[in-house]
């Protein structure tokens, strides 16, 4: 059996344990991107929840929806305070596709249902595209099994086999499994091991191995149920590979009675039956984790370094244009736009009250304290403000790659609202070379003449970025700056050539950077990385890479994940 075969098979699996009790395993993480795979598992879905109570909910759902609200039109007509229920007043399984853009307040407001207990669970569609695209760790953690279909081909992805008949006796045995002491032990210690610090996922893994025991028609649950727990739900959470424990030095175990040897055989045999060894189940969870996960966790935590990286430029409030937001109280004005429907469900409540105090019935009473005003979440355009070291023998090289670097991030800045600028240090002082700008022949035209050689103004390019990041950001934009160098500035802020006055001065600049909450990168393109940049960056709080040999594509990557611009 092949690995997408395998994986197809715990799916089944999965989709079955979760149909026993949705409530006790809180949801399932489905990263997929929408396509007949993933049709065959919402299908699977349907077929396993028969009889239950399914809701779709929207990334953008508001609290209205969810917790309910006044129902204007009953309120109006009666005179009395009419409410709706809420998507989360009832047990229900929740399905939401494009879990990604999940925002925190959403993620929030549903993890706080999921722990209250009301028999709510969530199946969550990612459709995340990169890394950097997931679902908000506070759902993430409550939900028990996690599924990658990224890489699952439809050959082996055939129709979900779930027997309804099967599921029904299996829950009714549910209530009856019991779990040994010893393994929920086991199951402590492999996640201690996989790195797992969440004390949700253990139970979550033995809630999965009861119902995996149920679907088997047994009562306690032994090696095979323990090991399918360890694949869907902690494998899958795994932040280190397993790492080996130093074996204690304890005393030999005292030898059985020599009246009652065959009593003593007998009960160890049966607890090896009852309980697989520990290093059996940290085998499966190796066999389950991705090859490159070291390289997988490591990349998103240099993502997550940089500050204000959230693959967007700021948001902005405003009542005239962007993404709506709920409304809110204000006074009409000429830059104001009233909600009507926010402002008559705000007046409904007081309508019997102010009816009886005017003695006019036929008249809708609205006050100011009624009035709602709208309001837009509108995100402005970012500057990505390349700083390149143009001093010495590896100029041309570093040029050149920057100039690659600048034409790729621009032939994408289209889509994601970019702005590219380029300032180049050399000799006694750094130039701006190319101010924020979306034109790709303009920029081509100014790359064309760029020179180099001379000494290392480390502190001067950082001045200058520092300088054309707040201009920019005075114009609305949201700025980052990226840095090239090999670190060995040796000019200060005056001109003069002085290597300790030079290193003073970069960790200003560097420091004075960071005051301003500039999101930043630091690219060390030197033979050997070196000390003193990867402190340059830790005064600035960015990210540092080390990239001796970096193309221009290679640059590229490094920024668009550092600076989560995808």
């Amino acid at each position: 059996m092949t690995d997408s075969q395998e994986r197809w098979q715990r799916v089944n699996l999965a989709l079955a344990c979760f149909a026993l009790d949705p409530a006790a395993l809180g949801g399932i993480w489905l990263r997929a991107r929408v396509g007949p795979v993933r049709d065959r598992v919402q299908k699977g879905v349907e077929i396993a929840l028969q009889g239950q109570i399914l809701r779709r909910l929207h990334p953008g759902i508001g609290d209205d929806a969810l917790f309910g609200g006044i129902d204007l039109a009953a309120t109006l007509a009666q005179g009395h305070v009419v409410r709706t229920r809420g998507i989360l007043d009832e047990n229900a399984v929740l399905l939401m596709p494009m879990a990604e853009r999940v925002k925190a307040a959403l993620a929030a407001r549903l993890a706080g249902a999921l722990d209250a207990g009301k028999g709510l669970a969530l199946i969550a569609y990612d459709e995340g595209a990169e890394p950097e695209e997931r679902l908000p760790q506070a759902l993430a953690d409550r939900l028990a099994i996690h599924l990658d279909l990224a890489d699952q081909g439809l050959s082996d992805a055939p129709e979900l086999a779930l027997d309804q008949s099967a599921l029904a006796a299996a829950r009714l045995l549910l209530p009856h499994v019991t779990v040994p002491d010893h393994a929920i032990c086991d199951v402590a210690t492999v996640a201690a091991r996989l790195g797992i610090r969440s004390l949700r996922a253990p139970l979550q893994a033995l809630a999965l191995a009861r119902a995996s025991a149920a679907l088997m028609g047994e009562t306690c649950v032994d090696h095979a149920d323990l090991t399918l727990a360890v694949e869907l739900v902690l494998a899958p959470r795994a932040t280190q590979l397993p790492q080996e424990e130093q074996e204690a030095q304890e005393a030999p175990p005292d030898p059985p009675h020599p009246e009652e040897p065959e009593k003593a055989h007998e009960a160890q045999d049966q607890d090896q039956i009852d309980l697989p060894p520990l290093e059996m189940l940290i085998e499966a969870a190796k066999a389950i984790l991705p090859p490159d996960l070291l390289a997988r966790l490591q990349a998103g935590r240099a993502a997550r370094q940089a500050p204000a990286a959230n693959g967007s430029g700021a948001v902005k409030k405003g009542n005239r244009r962007g993404r709506p937001l709920p409304a809110r109280p204000g006074r009409i004005g000429s830059e104001a736009r009233v909600d009507l429907v926010a402002t008559l469900r705000a007046a409904a409540p007081w309508q019997p009250m102010r009816r009886k105090a005017t003695g006019k019935t036929d008249q809708l009473h609205i006050r100011m304290s009624d009035i709602r005003l709208r309001q837009f979440a509108e995100t402005s355009d970012r500057a990505i403000i390349f700083v390149v070291d143009a001093s010495g023998s590896a100029a041309l090289a570093r040029l050149g790659e920057a100039k690659g670097a600048i034409e790729l991030l621009l032939g994408e800045a289209y889509a994601r609202r970019d702005h590219v600028a380029l300032i180049a240090f050399r000799g006694d002082g750094a130039d701006v070379l190319l101010p924020p700008t979306r034109s790709l022949v303009q920029t081509k035209r100014r790359l064309v003449q760029l020179a180099g050689g001379g000494g290392t103004p480390l502190a001067a390019g950082l001045k200058a970025g520092l300088e054309l990041a707040l201009t920019a950001q005075g114009k609305g934009m949201t700025a980052s700056v990226a840095i090239l160098t090999d670190g060995r500035a040796n000019v200060d802020l005056a001109g003069i050539a002085n290597r300790t006055q030079a290193a003073a001065d970069a960790t200003a600049m560097a420091r004075a950077i960071r005051a301003r909450a500039i999101p930043a990168l630091v690219i060390d393109t030197g033979i050997r990385p070196t000390q003193a940049l990867a402190s340059i960056a830790s005064d600035l709080g960015a990210p540092y890479l080390a990239l001796p040999r970096a193309d221009a594509r290679s640059l590229s990557a490094a920024v668009d994940a550092s600076l989560n611009l995808a």
